[in-house]
């Protein structure tokens, strides 16, 4: 996502005219690009009007960046560049978005989605319509989210994810199933944690499958860190569950020291180990997947003390 640099000839690079000649005309023969860099950055004039150019060129490709693939849909950029610049768990995708989904985009996300711009506190009771809520981070493509959402209608589920087609795609099989109690919201969910969710006022929150981001200099970026969990803790009810799952055996065992090391969190498993499969988690594709290559999935269940 980010531009390259243009990396002009270097100067020196070809042979400079002998001390006897001198150009005559706008450009001369056999002038490189170098050559042309150098008559450019002679003249100030040319100069500042090249540097505007570029200003100009940079700004348009911004507002694009920002602008919503969908009239009425979700904001490219929701929170803007008001916020910090830190190290992200996930990394925006704009992939090919279906007819389907674009359609579901388009109808539902007035009604069901929202921007995490972190510019106002939600009103969860008002959302829901008084259900308790559970947040859910990192949806996919919906599956899940919108299963458990049809198994239990008396929990609205707030899904965050920034994929573009999973949102299209739950919001349709949220419609398709009847069900009213899913909202998707777009963006960092570290924002919403931070200055969007008022203290004690979510049930749960659910983490599945999150990126495991192997590599030793990325585990930075892993979701699940003590910081992350000082956000967690106070927007969560007294007794509320955090539950986690992974089939990345290293990351499991991040989750698991991670949390059990934070004062406000609770093992619900009496041995102190991870807990078996819940029957209102569904069994994901993407768990499947890993399960016939032969990974092991581990569920955390943690309540908030």
């Amino acid at each position: 996502m980010s531009e390259q640099p243009l990396n002009p000839t270097p100067a020196g690079s070809h042979d400079a005219p002998s001390t006897d000649e001198t150009p005559t005309g706008p450009a001369r023969t056999g002038s490189t690009a170098a050559d042309a860099l150098a008559d450019a950055t002679s003249d100030p004039a040319a100069t500042d009007e090249a540097a505007a150019l570029r200003a100009a060129s940079f700004e348009r490709a911004r507002r694009l960046r920002m602008e919503p693939r969908f009239p009425g849909g979700p904001a490219a950029d929701p929170a803007g560049s008001h916020h910090e610049r830190r190290i992200r768990s996930f990394q925006p995708r704009r992939s090919r978005v279906t007819t389907g989904q674009q359609e579901s985009l388009e109808r539902l996300w007035p009604q069901w989605g929202l921007d995490i711009d972190g510019k106002r506190v939600l009103d969860l009771a008002e959302l829901f319509d008084g259900l308790p809520v559970v947040l859910e981070i990192g949806f996919g493509m919906g599956e899940a989210t919108a299963q458990m959402a049809a198994d239990d209608p008396g929990t609205g589920i707030l899904a965050v994810d920034v994929h573009t087609p999973g949102q299209g795609n739950l919001l349709g099989l949220a419609d398709k199933a009847g069900s009213t109690n899913v909202r998707v919201a777009n963006g960092d969910a570290v924002i919403l944690l931070r200055e969007m969710l008022a203290p004690e006022s979510l049930d749960g929150l659910r983490v599945y499958f999150p990126d495991p981001w192997p590599k030793a200099r990325h585990h930075k970026r892993r979701l699940i860190q003590p910081e992350f969990l000082d956000l967690v803790a106070p927007v969560l009810k007294p007794g509320a569950i955090v539950h986690c799952a992974t089939d990345w055996e290293p990351y499991a065992e991040q989750m698991l020291e991670v949390l059990t090391a934070h004062p406000r969190f609770e093992n619900t498993a009496a041995d102190g180990g991870y807990a078996p499969r819940p029957a209102f988690r569904p069994l994901t594709r993407f768990e499947g997947q890993g399960l016939d290559k032969g990974h092991v999935v581990h569920d955390l269940l943690f309540a908030r003390v």
